[in-house]
């Protein structure tokens, strides 16, 4: 029976040869994962269960990436909790700070995910590893909890929207654009429950820190997990980070899908999601005048070395507007390191950018950059809710990092053309 890449994964985590949408299955897990926020009480769930031992000390991560460094004593408290249970139970891929970062940054970063694995987190931008054709996917702490203890868990398997994206990209347009794009096509309840599939020649095109951060606001239409099919850049992203090769699989060509969508990408203008939802997106050239108080360039969208260097290139000789407080936070020590070792940290700090140590920081109004009552920002990150960021009187926009840049410089949200 043909399958999609997502239902082959699938079947192979149940240990079965074939499995259809809308089949519950037991699927076995590759990695489990938590973050400072939702470990705690996933830490809770695991010791009510009575478990003993975790199911593999090896293939669970805990990352503190959200309030740290530690904000308060309620943050000390939850990582203090972590870090505890980490070294109680032995578990490897504990990230102490000085080592850690972004958690979807950092775990595909150090080759703790190959094509073909199925991860399961407890944050719902844990589709974010889709980009290296994994089927990964969010849960809650409860549902975390009982991995961390059996090693598997319940999946009900979604039909996929195969999305074809076709013709050329213009200056200044990337994976952030087309993914905003999707989202003004789909809507945030187009994708629920299913897998969305990046394919056509546009695709085939695209770095991997562009396919990461579309794999990673899938979530925002519903999806379950977005996904690309691996190939020769995803195996010349995963050379030297792990010794697992994975499993490189692809669609069969008579796969079943749930809906196709060719999407022409020719004139596709930078996009900007305006408040209060992902997918209130326009075309940069119809956003108008929109005056900024602050600029952040980061998240597990947008954090990694090729978003600081897009917008430094832009920052070269440039000065941040006086009424901006553009905050940079890269998404991992390396990636932090290579930006120092290239010149674009001293290219951001001399334009104006207050540089933050690699975490989560404003994203979800956690610390370093919350908005004041009446503030607007211009975010790389991937939501932009009421109060997402601070104030519930405040207001996010959300675009690429060349955008970012420009609107720092210009003061308003702004076209790199501009510049």
């Amino acid at each position: 029976m043909p399958m999609t890449i997502t239902e082959k994964i699938l079947a192979a985590h149940a240990g079965r040869e074939t499995v259809s949408p809308g089949e519950l299955i037991q699927v076995e897990v590759d990695l489990a994962l938590a973050n400072d926020i939702t470990a705690p009480p996933a830490i809770n769930v695991f010791h009510e269960l009575g478990a003993p031992e975790v199911f593999d000390n090896e293939k669970i991560a805990i990352v503190p990436d959200h309030f740290v460094p530690n904000k308060d004593i309620e943050s000390a408290q939850q990582v203090k909790l972590s870090r505890e249970f980490a070294k109680k139970h032995r578990i490897k891929h504990f990230f102490e700070l000085g080592e850690t970062g972004i958690e979807h940054v950092i775990l595909p970063e150090k080759g703790l995910i190959s094509p073909g694995d199925l991860v399961i987190g407890a944050d719902s931008h844990t589709c974010t590893y889709g980009a290296l054709g994994a089927f990964s996917t969010g849960v809650g702490s409860t549902d975390l909890g009982a991995i961390m203890a059996t090693g598997n868990t319940w999946v009900k398997v979604p039909a996929t929207i195969k999305l074809v994206y076709e013709g050329n990209l213009r200056p200044w347009t990337g994976g952030k654009d087309l993914i905003l794009y999707t989202l003004s096509l789909l809507g945030v309840s187009g994708g629920v429950y299913h897998a969305l599939e990046f394919t056509g020649e546009v695709i085939k095109q695209l770095s991997m820190a562009q396919r990461f951060t579309m794999a990673n606001m899938a979530v925002e239409t519903g999806a379950k997990n977005g996904i690309f099919e691996p190939d020769d850049i995803t195996k010349a992203y995963m050379k030297g980070r792990s010794d697992r090769q994975g499993n490189l699989l692809l669609s069969d060509p008579e796969a079943r899908y749930d809906q196709e969508i060719k999407i022409v990408v020719d004139d596709l203008e930078p996009q900007v999601a305006l408040p209060h939802s992902p997918d209130n997106v326009k075309p940069i050239s119809e956003v108008g005048s929109v005056s900024l108080d602050q600029v952040f360039l980061g998240s597990c969208t947008n954090g990694r070395l090729d978003d600081l260097r897009d917008a430094a290139g832009l920052l070269e000789g440039e000065k941040v507007a006086k009424e901006i407080r553009f905050i940079v936070i890269p998404g991992s020590p390396s990636i932090y390191k290579a930006a120092i070792k290239e010149g674009i940290i001293e290219t951001l700090l001399e334009a104006g950018a207050v540089i933050g140590p690699p975490c989560c920081g404003p994203c979800l109004g956690g610390h370093m950059g919350i908005l004041a009552e009446g503030e607007r920002t211009l975010s790389t990150s991937n939501r932009n809710f009421v109060g997402r960021m601070g104030h519930p009187k405040s207001e996010i926009y959300l675009a690429s990092p060349v955008v970012a840049a420009a609107s720092a410089v210009m003061g308003h949200i702004a076209s790199p053309e501009e510049l």
